[in-house]
């Protein structure tokens, strides 16, 4: 059984169809990539799968269980996890707490307990302090664990979403166009961040990318996208030796 099946997905905006019959399947520790220009509904598609819109038609199950138009916490809750294209940082928090953000979904204390620091608030938020350092020791980011995350390098702050992602124990971790601003050698270095967080955590990965190096690299199934339709999917070298993707995204 596949761990994401969205079968039939439809949104109208208006008279507009954004996405129109979009269906997909991936298996448990896939790497699987989503391509298409630029408007091809790419991003609608992550905000269906995440709550974020509710499909006009069609189904979103994820490892068996039906999650079409539950909300984004409750998504979230149930198993994926995902980054954006312009990085949505607390850039005021330290990047220690920004982690500490996203494992609130599993650790819990009592407001009370909150409020007058009690012996159970003081274990939780230890759990969480050394959780955090954790995740932050696998992204080399825990020596700037006191650092403002508006401080850390652009590759960084990447780093650091695809970190409080991985805070909330996702089964599927989604990545909006994570090489977006990224010169080469952070590409790659972003690439093997990649590989590596699917084998350390085996995690199902489904991300947005326009840098074709990077998705012909690490990508072991593509879908392509064109005006919310799907044009092609199937085998990454397939799909990328497709005439009709070759006209329509590569532009040749």
């Amino acid at each position: 059984m596949a761990l994401l099946e969205a079968k039939n997905l439809s949104i109208y905006f208006g008279g507009l169809r954004a996405v129109d019959d979009f269906s997909i399947s991936i298996e448990k520790g896939c790497l699987y990539g989503l391509i298409g220009p630029n408007g091809a509904g790419k991003t609608t598609v992550f905000n269906l799968l995440t709550g974020v819109y509710k499909p006009n038609e069609g189904i979103i199950s994820l490892d068996g269980k039906n999650i079409t138009g539950l909300k984004t916490t409750e998504i979230n809750q149930a198993g994926i996890a995902r980054t954006f294209q312009n990085i949505r940082l607390f850039k005021k928090l330290s990047v220690l707490d920004n982690v500490k953000v996203g494992l609130h979904n599993h650790h819990k204390y009592s407001t009370l307990a909150g409020i007058l620091r009690l012996p159970s608030y003081r274990k939780v938020e230890k759990e969480m302090d050394e959780k955090a350092m954790e995740l932050l020791k696998v992204f080399d980011l825990d020596s700037q664990a006191q650092t403002l995350a508006s401080n850390l390098p652009y590759g960084k702050q990447r780093k650091l979403e695809i970190a409080r992602a991985l805070a909330t124990n996702p089964k599927l971790l989604l990545l909006d166009e994570p090489a977006a601003g990224m010169n080469p050698n952070e590409t790659q270095e972003l690439m093997d961040t990649i590989r590596f967080v699917r084998e350390k955590f085996d995690m199902t990965i489904l991300l947005i990318e326009h840098d074709m190096k990077l998705v012909s690299g690490i990508c072991e199934e593509l879908t392509v996208l064109n005006f919310g339709r799907i044009l092609c999917q199937g085998k990454t070298i397939d799909v990328l030796n497709n005439p009709e993707v070759i006209k329509a995204y590569l532009g040749e």
